[in-house]
């Protein structure tokens, strides 16, 4: 068995989770959830931000400004993932668009967490924290499914893991990866953590953290040593 990180912990030395730089973590929950009305533009102040990227810019764009801070514009009603990458380090927020003058669309996950409930025995939850004993693949999927909607963001979780769970995780991250044309990577695990080396290209690379993110769970230490390939060398003409 192995334990996660205690991500209370981690967060208490980060008390305002929208100044901070992103965590060293990977996986489902999201790290913040934003909420914007359409039309809106928000600016939110990081400590470090190399790049950021929204997967429905139809919903909200995500751009760094040269001061580093984080530009969000809202775009439409929706919801939509924004990755925040810095310093090999990478975090998720979630931003709900409400319409003008309108309410957000919000995902409760009340059937989500009874189906957890039900796969995972251990688990114990209440409305702002969750505890999870992941022993298989019926838990890990039914948290899965559990930490895509609104109930908890990542500070809120204490998880624990059985070793075959971890490696069945690294298997499905690696399938996720296959057809994404990123054959320089290589993935691994140490103790709780996922390690990611080899060769990418910058889109290369967001295509990878986006995959690792979307089929993982657990929000546990992330390690990423890529590097972006060298340039062939120059030709000499005689």
């Amino acid at each position: 068995m192995i334990r996660g990180w205690n991500l209370a912990r981690l967060f208490a030395l980060c008390a305002v989770p929208a100044l901070c730089a992103p965590a060293p973590a990977f996986a489902w929950p999201v790290d913040v959830i934003v909420d914007l009305e359409a039309d809106a533009v928000s600016i939110r102040k990081l400590t470090a931000l190399g790049w950021a990227e929204s997967d429905n810019p139809a919903v909200v764009e995500a751009e760094r400004l040269p001061s580093g801070e984080l530009l969000l514009t809202a775009k439409g009603p929706g919801r939509a993932l924004v990755l925040l990458y810095a310093e090999g380090k990478f975090a998720v927020w979630r931003v709900r668009v409400a319409p003008k003058g309108g309410a957000v669309k919000r995902e409760d996950g009340t059937a989500e967490l009874e189906a957890a409930k039900a796969a995972c025995p251990k688990l114990e939850a209440t409305s702002d924290s969750l505890t999870a004993h992941i022993a298989d693949e019926r838990c890990r999927s039914a948290l899965l499914s559990l930490f895509q909607t609104d109930a908890y963001e990542a500070r809120q979780l204490e998880l624990t893991f059985e070793v075959p769970v971890l490696q069945a995780q690294l298997a499905a991250i690696d399938e996720a990866l296959r057809p994404l044309g990123v054959d320089g990577l290589k993935l691994s695990s140490r103790g709780a953590g996922l390690v990611v080396e080899g060769t990418a290209t910058p889109e290369q690379k967001r295509k990878a953290l986006w995959a690792i993110f979307k089929n993982s769970v657990g929000r546990v230490p992330f390690d990423d040593r890529l590097e972006e390939p060298k340039p062939a060398p120059e030709r000499r003409t005689p």
